[in-house]
């Protein structure tokens, strides 16, 4: 019964083994310990993560100088000639100020990106550097007023005049991209508040001005893959600067902490930057690693600055009727009316007419594409560099004093990488253990749960199958099984048991050769022979376990009696019968 128990575990615990294996198969317990970290609560892990990033980004920037201001403002030289100055790095510490959670499965925040100055990686290069570069509050508010009726234009001119105000000034890297005091700034703050609220102009400080932004965020309670997605800015899920859903939609986009989740190889996301003034898309084009983890590369597809000469739903970026040459983008109403257009580093994939009127411009896939490299299980950014460019696209600003020249140009002023070089070690080594280790030890448990229990369910099998039922059988079938196997392996002929009519054959053949031996010794009259004889003989008759080797020589046994002649006779046949113990 205690064979039969064990054989039973044995069973059973093959069976758990199946069904555990079909647990995991089918309920990917991973899966659900992975999203449950996905979504978004407060303390939880990855909302941590994303509220407050540990990553360390930054922010490298590119100034063009210009080498020639003198020659080209004296009207000695016809192109503007640029040379680019940099990087200058500065630490860009994000943070997403959380307001509190909606029960629509969204939460709301403000985002923060304070900068701060890195002069170890700018390469020797200092905030203090004297440039000659142009002049933004000139050369904006002589855009704006430039289409105003005649008082107005001359009330700038006079103004220009007076303040001595020129498109090219000799200013530090520093003042160029934190702001400056210009005269034109301190009046258009005084005297137009609600066009300029500020009374200097620096375009990294206007590029990271986030004052008055806000925003709702996914969770990911009833979709984990969009937790950290934007639902609206600013309270909508469309930016106000387009129209059309296609250039305006900012729903479902990332903002660059964390991306889709579970996207395929073929599946493109969205990437929404306020300094880009759109959602951007992003295609995959490559699978590798980075920081040990498997990554998707992604790129801006083919004309994505396309104002509508490639792509009929780009027309929507034309602003105002005003399409831009391919490869710029318009954002003026971004850049509070001044007239800024974006592009790729040095014009890359740009329109050539971009190229017409300034010279020291090279762009270079390698260095001015833009890539995000992205886990696509958890959206995680491994390697990030979102590369662009700031120019000003000027229009007729010919009745304009001391800007003529700068009429119908489209000026590159400075482009910036924003990059993020690899996870911090505490990153890397939490994701490699949920998104390579965790993984593989689920299937490596799911296929040796499988083994396991086919193996104990067939040892099962086999032991009940050969072992107990066919051994039963065979007992059966041959209970008295006359030359059964000792376990030395040898058969002792005089332990076989003997059948019943041997048995009788036996005694017999015992009694005529008892009688052959008398007579003789009678005969002889030798008694004690005769009663040594029949001690020995006695004994062993006790036995019935002797061997008889018989040996036909044709003669016949029956019940009767043999006479005592025969009886000799019988004896003379020498051989005829042989006692064997």
């Amino acid at each position: 019964m205690f064979y039969f128990n064990r054989l039973f575990i044995l069973l059973m615990l093959g069976f758990f083994s199946l069904a555990a294996g079909c647990f995991i198969l089918f309920l990917r317990p991973y899966d659900f310990f992975f999203n449950q970290k996905a979504v978004f609560q407060d303390q939880g892990e990855i909302f941590e993560m994303w509220r407050k990033p540990e990553v360390e980004l930054y922010t490298k920037v590119y100034l063009f100088n210009i080498t020639n201001a003198e020659a080209y403002m004296a009207g000695t030289e016809d192109i503007i000639k640029v040379k680019e100055v940099g990087p200058y790095v500065y630490r860009e510490a994000l943070e997403h100020k959380i307001v509190n959670f909606n029960e629509n499965g969204t939460l709301s925040a403000i985002p923060f990106h304070p900068l701060t100055w890195v002069e170890e990686l700018s390469e020797g290069n200092k905030e203090d550097d004297m440039l000659f570069l142009p002049n933004i509050a000139l050369l904006s508010i002589a855009n704006v007023v430039s289409t105003k009726d005649f008082m107005t234009r001359f009330g700038l001119n006079n103004l220009i005049t007076v303040t001595n105000s020129q498109p090219l000034a000799r200013m530090t890297a520093r003042e160029f991209m934190m702001g400056y005091q210009s005269p034109l700034m301190t009046l258009g703050n005084t005297f137009l508040p609600g066009w300029i609220y500020f009374d200097k102009l620096g375009l990294i400080d206007r590029m990271y001005d986030f004052n008055g932004d806000f925003e709702t965020v996914f969770t990911g309670e009833t979709d984990v893959t969009i937790s950290g997605l934007i639902d609206t800015y600013r309270g909508s899920t469309d930016l106000p600067q387009w129209e059309g859903k296609h250039c305006s939609n900012v729903q479902y986009a990332s903002d660059g902490t964390k991306f889709k989740s579970g996207v395929g190889k073929n599946e493109s996301i969205l990437f929404y930057r306020k300094s880009l003034c759109r959602a951007a898309p992003l295609i995959p084009v490559e699978e590798g690693v980075r920081s040990g983890i498997r990554g998707y590369k992604y790129i801006f597809p083919e004309h994505m600055l396309d104002n509508g000469k490639y792509l009929e739903d780009n027309k929507c970026f034309c602003r105002k009727g005003r399409c831009l040459p391919d490869g710029l983008i318009d954002v003026t109403d971004c850049y509070y009316g001044f007239p800024i257009a974006l592009s790729y580093p040095h014009f890359y994939q740009g329109d050539q007419v971009l190229f017409s009127k300034v010279q020291g411009l090279h762009p270079i896939k390698e260095q001015h594409e833009t890539r995000f490299w992205i886990q696509p299980e958890s959206g995680l950014p491994l390697d990030v560099s979102s590369k662009f460019q700031i120019n000003m696209a000027l229009g007729d600003i010919t009745n304009i004093n001391n800007a003529e020249r700068f009429a119908n140009m489209y000026l590159p002023m400075l482009w910036f990488d924003i990059r993020m070089y690899t996870l911090p070690p505490s990153l890397e080594q939490r994701f490699k253990l949920y998104l390579n280790v965790l993984p593989i030890v689920e299937q490596v448990a799911m296929y040796l749960l499988f083994v396991t229990g086919a193996c104990l369910i067939f040892l099962t099998v086999y032991i009940l199958t050969f072992k107990v039922m066919f051994k039963s059988l065979d007992k059966n079938n041959f209970p008295n099984d006359p030359w059964s196997e000792k376990p030395n392996g040898i058969y002792a002929p005089c332990e076989a048991p003997l059948d019943e009519k041997i048995l009788k054959l036996n005694h017999k053949i015992n009694g005529i050769y008892d009688t052959i031996i008398r007579d003789e010794m009678k005969n002889n009259r030798n008694s004690n022979d005769l009663d040594k004889y029949m001690a020995v003989n006695q004994s062993d008759s006790d036995e019935d376990c002797k061997y008889l080797e018989v040996v036909d020589d044709g003669s016949e046994f029956d019940d009767v009696k043999p006479q005592p002649s025969k009886v000799k006779d019988l004896s003379e046949k020498k051989g005829s019968v042989h006692l064997a113990d």
